[in-house]
C-alpha cells in the first residue's frame, strides 16, 4: 500500500528532540574522536582519510568504534538546540515563490519545482535579520511564475503588506527577527534558527494577531473579459467557501478585463474558498447569477477565474514551526580549553564528531557532568629513579605497554603527555588486541600481579617511568597538581595514580556520525562544531 512520512510528523520528530535535551532525565552530549585516523593497523583509519574521507557506517560495531576511539564529551543544554529551517537571503531581483499548501508532485512550485511547501523558496531572511513568509509574489496571466522582487521588506508590522514603491506585486508577512545571540551561535551558510516557545516574548504579538483561516491573497487566473462597465473597481465580493466573512475587491481595466484582486477582510475559518465575478451590468458583483450577458454579446464575453490562497492551520504567524517547516534541528558545542577541568586535550587531532544519548558513567549511572574524558590518564612519577627531573617524551599515537604480571600486558596509545604535570593519557581500542590478545585487553593498573612492574615502556627518548601510585586514593582522589607555585587541575580523579575514563565504554546511543579531515587542536583554538540533524 503506498503511505508516507508526512512533513508534520519530522515537525513533531524535531519538537519531540528539543524536548528530549531538556528533559532532566536524559543527556545528550557531543564528542570528539578518532585521534589516529592514518592508522589502518587498528582497523580504524585509512591512509587516505584526510584526501578522501569516508562515509560513515551505521552498524553496532561502527558504534562501538566510535567509543574505542572517542577523546571527550560535551553536554548539550537546552540553549545549545535550535529548531531550524534553510536560509533564504532576501536579494534583489530574484524571483521567490509564495506560500501556497498546494505544491505536490502534481502541481510543482514555479521556481524551484518542489513537490511540497517546504521545499520552495517563500520565505527570506533579510539584511536585519527580519524573516518575511511571501504572501503574494505577483503572480499574474502575465507573469504566471511570479515577478522579480525589488523592494526589500523591513517592517514589522503585524498585517501583510508591500515592502515598497517599485509596484513589484509583492506582499509580505513579517514573522520574526533572529535574537543577536541566536546569529552568533546558530546562524549558518545554509540555515537559520526559529524562535523557542513561539507565542511568547518578542514573538507574542505576532502569535495573537493571527486568525484561524483568514485569507489573505487571491490570484488572477484567467482575466476573462467583457466585463462593465470598464475601469472599475468592484467592491464587496463575497469569498465562497467554508469560511465567513471573506470579501475582495476586483478592479477591471480599460479591455474589460480584471486586472487586479484585493482581499479586503480575510474572513475566518476558510479552509476552501473561491471567487465568482460574472461579467455584465452593475450588481453583478454580489456573485449572483449571470446577468447583463446582452450589453457585451456573449461570444465575446469569458468569466475571469481565480485562485484564492489557503492559509496555514491557524493562519500566519500562528505556528512558525508548521509555517517554515522546523523539522531540523541545530545542535552547538564549543570546544575550548579550560585549565579547570582540561578534559579537551591538545597538541592532537580529531577526525569525528557524534553526538551520544544518554551514556553512562563507570559506575552506570547517567553521565550528567558538563564535559568528560573518554581517556584513561596516568599519573606518572614527576621525577626519574635517579632523582632527575622528568625529560621522557611520549610521542602521540605510539604505543605503550605495562606488564602487569606474567604473560600479562597492558597495551595503549598515547593520546597526550605533559611532561609539567607528569599525566599520561591514553585511548586503547579493541583493535590493538585483535591478533595477539584475542580482543581481550588489559587495563593499565597499580594492581600489579606477580612479575608485574609499575613502568610505562613506550617508543620514547629517555628513562622509562613508573606510575605514581601514592597520587589519590579512593577517599581521596588525586584531581590536581602543583607545577612550581601553581596548583593545576587534571581533569579527571586519580586513585593510586590511574584514571579511568569519565564515560563508560559502549554506554548510551550513538545518534550520528561525521568524518572529517583530521583537525589538529592547539592550546590557542577553540571549535564551535555545528551539528544540523533532519528528521
Amino acid at each position: 500500500m503506498p503511505a508516507i512520512i508526512s512533513d508534520q510528523f519530522r515537525i513533531l520528530n524535531a519538537a519531540n528532540f528539543v524536548a528530549g535535551v531538556a528533559d532532566t532525565t536524559q543527556s545528550y552530549y557531543t564528542f570528539l574522536g578518532l585521534p589516529n585516523s592514518g592508522d589502518v593497523g587498528l582497523g580504524y583509519g585509512t591512509t587516505d582519510w584526510n584526501s578522501n574521507t569516508p562515509a560513515p557506517k551505521d552498524g553496532f560495531k561502527e558504534y562501538n568504534d566510535d567509543y574505542d576511539t572517542m577523546i571527550a564529551l560535551k553536554k548539550l543544554n537546552t540553549g545549545d538546540v535550535k529548531r531550524m529551517v534553510r536560509k533564504y537571503t532576501w536579494t534583489a531581483g530574484t524571483v521567490y515563490e509564495m506560500f501556497k499548501g498546494t505544491y505536490t508532485r502534481d502541481s510543482l512550485s514555479p521556481q524551484t519545482s518542489a513537490t511540497n511547501l517546504y521545499d520552495a523558496k517563500y520565505y527570506v531572511v533579510n539584511s536585519q535579520f527580519k524573516v518575511y513568509v511571501c504572501i503574494n509574489n505577483g503572480q499574474e496571466p502575465q507573469n504566471p511564475l511570479g515577478k522579480q522582487s525589488l523592494d526589500e521588506p523591513t517592517f514589522t508590522d503585524l498585517e501583510p503588506k508591500t515592502a515598497g514603491t517599485s509596484g513589484d506585486g509583492y506582499l509580505w508577512k513579517y514573522l520574526y527577527t533572529i535574537s543577536p545571540s541566536d546569529i552568533i551561535k546558530f546562524d549558518s551558510i545554509d540555515y537559520i534558527p526559529v524562535p523557542d516557545n513561539w507565542g511568547t516574548g518578542d514573538t507574542t504579538d505576532v502569535k495573537n494577531a493571527a486568525v484561524d483561516g483568514k485569507v489573505e491573497t487571491a490570484l488572477i487566473v484567467n482575466a476573462g473579459g467583457g466585463y462593465q462597465p470598464i475601469s472599475t473597481t468592484f467592491n464587496n465580493i463575497p469569498i465562497l467557501g467554508d469560511g465567513t466573512g471573506g470579501r475582495a475587491s476586483i478592479t477591471v481595466d480599460a479591455q474589460g478585463k480584471v486586472n487586479n484582486v484585493t482581499i479586503t477582510n480575510g474572513g475566518t475559518g476558510y479552509t476552501r474558498g473561491t471567487l465568482k465575478f460574472f461579467p455584465g451590468a452593475p450588481g453583478s458583483e454580489t456573485g449572483g447569477p449571470i446577468v447583463g450577458l446582452s450589453a457585451v454579446g456573449v461570444g465575446t464575453t469569458s468569466v475571469a477565474e481565480f485562485e484564492v490562497i489557503m492559509p496555514p492551520p491557524g493562519g500566519h504567524g500562528h505556528d512558525v514551526y508548521k509555517e517554515l517547516g522546523a523539522f531540523r534541528v541545530l545542535l552547538y558545542s564549543r570546544y575550548e580549553n579550560d585549565l579547570t577541568n582540561p578534559d579537551f586535550i591538545t597538541g592532537k587531532d580529531f577526525a569525528r564528531i557524534g553526538v551520544v544519548q544518554n551514556p553512562k558513567t563507570p559506575s552506570g549511572a547517567l553521565l550528567n557532568s558538563s564535559k568528560a574524558s573518554a581517556l584513561y590518564a596516568l599519573k606518572l612519577e614527576s621525577l626519574t629513579p635517579g632523582g632527575s627531573p622528568v625529560n621522557t617524551t611520549f610521542a602521540v599515537d605510539t604505543p605503550i605497554y605495562q606488564t602487569i604480571g606474567v604473560g600479562s600486558t597492558a597495551v595503549g596509545y598515547v593520546a597526550s603527555w605533559d611532561s609539567s604535570t607528569a599525566v599520561l593519557k591514553l585511548y586503547n581500542p579493541v583493535g590493538l588486541g585483535s591478533t595477539d590478545y584475542g580482543f581481550r585487553l588489559n587495563n593499565f593498573t597499580s594492581q600489579i600481579g606477580v612479575g608485574g612492574s609499575y613502568a610505562i615502556n613506550g617508543q620514547s627518548a629517555g628513562p622509562t617511568l613508573g606510575i605514581n601510585t601514592s597520587f589519590g586514593t579512593v577517599s581521596n582522589p588525586g584531581t590536581a597538581t602543583t607545577v612550581g607555585v601553581a596548583l593545576v587541575q587534571l581533569g579527571q580523579s586519580f586513585v593510586e595514580g590511574v584514571a579511568q575514563p569519565e564515560v563508560k565504554k559502549y554506554s548510551g546511543e550513538i545518534l550520528y556520525i561525521d568524518n572529517r579531515a583530521a583537525i589538529q587542536r592547539s592550546s590557542s583554538q577553540k571549535e564551535d562544531i555545528k551539528i544540523v540533524l533532519e528528521f
